[in-house]
């Protein structure tokens, strides 16, 4: 597998809380912008556990994967650690296979550091590798980072993962505006009129 992405966050709130969010299928698959759905399959308790993801692409293509998460509760330097393998057959999906683990790390001034470490295989041969490099694996990075934002403002300030995307949303949108009117405000003076 080529180079990995890393992101971390620290977040003010409680162990149990941000481990729910982040195990249970139902609350990830609301803040976490590279899923569209996320779902355990039956399994004995106690086990590694099985599931499903999906992407949605297009309106109307979900691309579905498949993986295996195993999570560590206890700890004695009171981390918690889950590691996982996923992958993807469907021929539109960008990747083949992957693996990656999330960790828990308490802060001594209170919070924690919420980490993640993954990679993946490109599909397509040399041209996905290419493109992973200049373009997929970017925003990836984006998406796991803003993603874990999300996941904080959720956290720490009650703002629910819906809320926050549509506010980053507007942002951008305003921001975008604001760039458009400053550029047609300059091109009067920039292009010589022609008599």
């Amino acid at each position: 597998m080529s180079g990995g992405l890393y992101v971390e966050t620290r977040i003010r709130t409680d162990l149990d809380r941000l481990w729910e969010r982040s195990q249970d299928p139902a609350q990830h698959q609301r803040w976490d912008l590279r899923f569209t759905r996320i779902a355990y399959l039956p399994g004995a308790e106690g086990q590694p556990r099985r599931f499903t993801y999906g992407v949605r692409v297009l309106p109307g293509l979900l691309v579905s994967g498949t993986g295996i998460s195993a999570g560590e509760r206890h700890r004695p330097d009171g981390t918690r650690t889950s590691a996982l393998r996923f992958a993807c057959a469907h021929p539109l999906s960008f990747l083949t296979e992957g693996r990656g683990y999330w960790r828990y790390v308490p802060c001594p001034e209170g919070g924690l550091r919420f980490l993640t470490g993954y990679d993946y295989e490109p599909r397509w041969g040399r041209p996905g590798r290419l493109a992973d490099r200049l373009l997929f694996r970017p925003l990836m990075g984006w998406a796991t980072a803003w993603s874990f934002d999300r996941l904080r403002l959720w956290c720490e300030r009650g703002t629910t993962p819906e809320r926050a995307l549509w506010r980053g949303l507007g942002e951008v949108a305003a921001r975008l505006l604001l760039v458009a009117a400053a550029a047609w405000a300059a091109l009067p003076a920039a292009v010589p009129v022609l008599v």
